[in-house]
């Protein structure tokens, strides 16, 4: 029996309560890598993953706190740096706060610019040391295609997930030559609660060449694979999961 190609490998998940995070966090899992499943207002959505992933033989804990919270992230880093480096982050919390741009509040902006990009700051620059003296490692942010393409109503979504697309970029230059990739997902319309309640079937159909919403396992399948070592000459890229979207 073969080794798992993750055995061994710590892997954080942001934002694995909602249906993307917790299909890459199943996929992951399936690979052999140790999840740390982050939730904020959800803990009992990733605990009840953590005993889906040990019941199908994988291995998890939960890491429940607040991205936006400097104090909060910092102790939660801490925490899983104790038990040895995490690996592979994949940064996937985020929200949408949507409003056309003339009407947007100024808390609309900072909140979603704060979980999405600051979040992102908080928790994978402390991660970025220990991972880089292990000489391997993976972080993949989920970006969006509306920071591809845009989309109205969301500026500061497409605002936020643009930073993550440049930010990815930079970052993979610093690293890649310490056997560490940087790469984004950028996600168009995906089966979820969240979609479901903006995209009807008639929309989908209209605006996707595909004709249909892709799922979130399609998203984690590309999140698996860039993980993996087979993925290792792949880094600082954007690449789409769209259906054609654009």
């Amino acid at each position: 029996m073969s080794t798992p190609p993750l055995q061994g490998k710590r892997a954080l998940v942001t934002g694995a309560s909602g249906a993307l995070g917790a299909a890459i966090a199943r996929r992951l899992s399936a690979q052999g890598a140790h999840l740390l499943l982050h939730a904020n207002g959800n803990a009992n959505a990733v605990q009840t993953l953590a005993e889906e992933l040990k019941a199908a033989g994988g291995s998890a804990e939960t890491m429940v706190f607040d991205l936006t919270s400097d104090e909060a992230t910092a102790a939660a880093v801490a925490q899983m740096l104790a038990g040895g480096a995490v690996q592979i982050v994949v940064n996937n919390a985020g929200i949408h706060d949507d409003a056309v741009f003339p009407g947007m509040r100024a808390a609309q902006w900072h909140r979603v610019i704060d979980v999405s990009l600051h979040g992102f700051f908080r928790v994978t620059q402390p991660l970025m040391l220990p991972m880089l003296r292990t000489r391997w490692g993976r972080v993949i942010n989920i970006s969006s295609v509306a920071a591809l393409s845009g989309n109205r109503g969301q500026v500061n979504y497409s605002a936020a997930k643009g930073a993550i697309n440049s930010a990815t970029k930079s970052l993979s230059q610093e690293v890649a030559s310490r056997g560490v990739t940087v790469n984004a997902i950028a996600p168009g319309i995906i089966a979820s609660p969240m979609a479901d309640g903006s995209f009807d079937k008639a929309t989908i159909e209209q605006i996707v060449p595909a004709k249909r919403a892709g799922t979130p396992e399609e998203v984690a399948a590309l999140a698996g694979f860039l993980a993996s070592p087979e993925a290792g000459y792949i880094t600082g890229q954007v690449i789409s999961v769209n259906g054609g979207l654009y």
